[in-house]
C-alpha cells in the first residue's frame, strides 16, 4: 500500500492535496486541506479536481483556506515553553532565583480531613469522598 494518498475520483490516479467533506443538514460542501486521517465519509481530491469542483443546485461549497503546511512554533513559543519545563522540574524547596517571588504554597488538608489516596510513581489516585 502507498503511504501517499489518491485522489478518490474514478480513474484519477494523482495525489491528494484536498479532502472534500458533505454537511447534508446544511447543503454544503466543505473543501479544505487534507486531512491527517482518510475517514470513510470524505473524499480526497487532486488539485485538479478541487479546483474545478462544483456542488448540486441549491448547494453551498465553502472552501477552506490551506495554510501550506503546519504551523512552525515561532521562537516566543519554543522559548515559553522551555521555561515552563524548567519551572515544573526546578524542586520546590529550593529558593527562587534572586528578584523572582516564590508563589505561596497551597494549604493542605488536616490530616484527618485527607481523603485516603493510593501512589503509583509520579500518579497519584484520589479516592472519591463519596465512596
Amino acid at each position: 500500500m502507498s503511504p501517499v494518498r489518491r485522489c478518490s475520483r474514478t480513474a484519477c490516479g494523482r495525489p491528494a492535496v484536498a479532502t472534500l467533506t458533505y454537511v447534508y443538514a446544511d447543503s454544503t460542501a466543505v473543501l479544505g486541506p487534507l486531512a491527517t486521517y482518510a475517514e470513510p465519509h470524505c473524499y480526497d481530491l487532486c488539485a485538479e479536481h478541487s479546483e474545478r469542483l462544483t456542488a448540486p443546485r441549491g448547494w453551498e461549497v465553502v472552501r477552506l483556506a490551506d495554510s501550506a503546511g503546519p504551523a512552525r512554533p515561532s521562537g516566543d513559543d519554543l522559548e515559553a515553553l522551555a521555561d515552563a519545563v524548567r519551572e515544573a522540574a526546578r524542586p520546590q524547596d529550593r529558593p527562587a532565583a534572586p528578584g523572582r517571588r516564590t508563589p505561596d504554597p497551597a494549604p493542605r488538608p488536616a490530616p484527618d480531613q485527607q481523603l485516603p489516596s493510593t501512589r503509583r510513581g509520579h500518579l497519584r489516585v484520589l479516592r472519591s469522598p463519596d465512596s
